[in-house]
């Protein structure tokens, strides 16, 4: 009995975008509702104490101003206008001191403080009175008389109670404002999300409504910011129209191609079973040998292209040496020229020529090349790696035959085109391979006519830098 099979892994949940901005507006509303909070609090105690600092110090010059020197004696008359403004706070206590020369009170509370530095002529200070906290100013007045001469201190104070409550009734209304306007910001803030985020229903709603089949680009107005999405679907879409496009040609190839040999094998096949005379019969064997080494190639041909455009897409882009290319093109490709009785001879330098790409697609592609001046050029043949003008290099096949016409190169790279080289025995894909792997490889198939006779076919790539910031050959 087998093991069972271990649960899937589940991805781990990703908060959506909304949630996300949602959390960041309350953070930073609730940041700042802190911030304005204690603002509102700092405020409405100092507009409180401000307010009621105005009333102590009024009340208190009052009573500094109707001080009197009679006969050398302090003389303290209290106006009414005084205890008319401490009435202002009807629900505090009110206590006054007045202090003459040598700390002696002259009237009011002995147990109202004094200030414990006098810096100036008016000090604000705090203390209690009756076990309540309170708010006291000290006002000085000077005398220089002849009769007397010195200074007099007016201390006039009361308790907090107004004051904590003026305080709070203002950081009540601030509170109460800044509630109404965070409503407000919440309700902005979720309809400036709800905004932000339609361009992504839209999208949504594209991609739900749209034909599985359907790989077209996307067309949906954008603003820049989520544009950017779009384009990254839409070049993921060609990518796999692409592959898809690859697939079906490869299919059509295969059904197209494939159909005639494989009926001529058939045909020749049922020939040979009804012939009797053994000449004949070898002679038919030839020709069923000779399409089945025509099909195999061809079946080699069209696995090839469609490897090389799957590794187009799929493969990572690797530092190549072409000098390794070269070499491991010669091997792999010594079977065929053997049979050809030919020799392949290399000619590449002797510092390492980098490009970026695919190994094995190179390789193949520069196999095809040296298959096909085998095929159909004159010997020697000579397969080259050479830096070329521009930051570029290149990797091609030389031979002493006179190449196709030059009216031919440009559809040379077609697949299946008649100047490619099809024949009865090829498809003339050996040059669409080249052609594939250059255009994958951002690169060009290239021809060339020798000054003195000769054709070269190859690759014309750009050029990489080594390994270790090496400089570019």
């Amino acid at each position: 009995m087998s093991e069972a099979a271990a649960p899937p892994k589940l991805r781990p949940r990703v908060a959506s975008i909304g949630t996300r901005l949602a959390l960041a507006v309350a953070l930073i509303l609730s940041g700042g509702g802190v911030v304005v909070t204690f603002a509102a609090l700092a405020y409405g105690r100092d507009a409180a104490h401000e307010a009621f600092d105005r009333l102590l110090v009024g009340a208190a010059n009052q009573i500094a101003g109707a001080i009197r020197i009679q006969g050398g004696e302090v003389i303290v008359d209290i106006p009414v206008s005084a205890f008319e403004l401490m009435a202002l706070a009807p629900e505090d206590r009110v206590a006054w001191r007045v202090v003459g020369p040598g700390g002696v009170t002259l009237t009011g509370y002995d147990e109202v403080g004094r200030p414990a530095r006098a810096t100036a002529d008016t000090v604000f200070y705090n203390g209690e009175f009756r076990g309540e906290r309170a708010r006291y100013v000290s006002v000085r007045r000077r005398f220089a008389e002849r009769a007397f001469s010195g200074t007099v201190d007016v201390i006039v104070g009361h308790t907090m109670r107004a004051r904590d409550a003026l305080a709070w009734d203002i950081t009540s209304k601030a509170l109460l404002v800044l509630g109404l306007a965070g409503v407000l910001m919440v309700g902005l803030a979720v309809f400036a999300i709800r905004s932000a985020l339609a361009p992504l229903r839209r999208i949504e709603a594209a991609l739900s409504w749209r034909d599985p089949h359907d790989l077209t680009p996307l067309e949906v107005d954008l603003p820049r910011e989520t544009a950017i999405i779009v384009t990254a679907i839409n070049r993921f879409m060609a990518r796999l129209n692409d592959q898809m496009q690859g697939q079906r040609r490869l299919i059509a190839d295969a059904s197209h191609q494939l159909r005639t040999p494989v009926a001529a094998l058939r045909a020749q096949a049922e020939l040979a079973a009804e012939e009797e005379d053994p000449a004949r019969l070898r002679a038919i064997l030839a020709r069923i040998r000779d399409r089945a080494v025509g099909l195999s190639r061809l079946t080699s041909q069209l696995l090839n292209h469609a490897l090389i455009i799957h590794r187009a897409e799929a493969e990572p882009a690797g530092l190549i040496d072409l000098r390794t290319v070269a070499i491991r093109t010669a091997e792999e490709s010594d079977h065929e020229l053997f049979s050809s009785g030919a020799d392949l001879a290399l000619d590449v330098p002797e510092d390492p020529v980098w490009v970026r790409g695919d190994a094995l697609s190179l390789t193949e592609a520069c196999k095809n090349l040296v298959n096909n001046a085998f095929r159909h050029g004159s010997p020697p043949v000579v397969l080259r790696v050479a830096a070329a003008q521009g930051g570029r290099v290149r990797i091609g096949v030389r031979d002493r035959g006179a190449g196709p016409p030059e009216d031919h190169w440009r559809d040379a790279g077609a697949r299946f085109s008649r100047t490619a080289g099809v024949t009865p025995d090829g498809a003339g894909l050996g040059l669409a391979i080249v052609h594939a792997v250059a255009k994958a490889h951002s690169g060009r198939l290239v021809f060339e006519a020798g000054a003195r006779g000769g054709f070269e076919a190859g690759l014309d790539l750009p050029a990489a830098a080594g390994p270790a910031g090496e400089a570019e050959p």
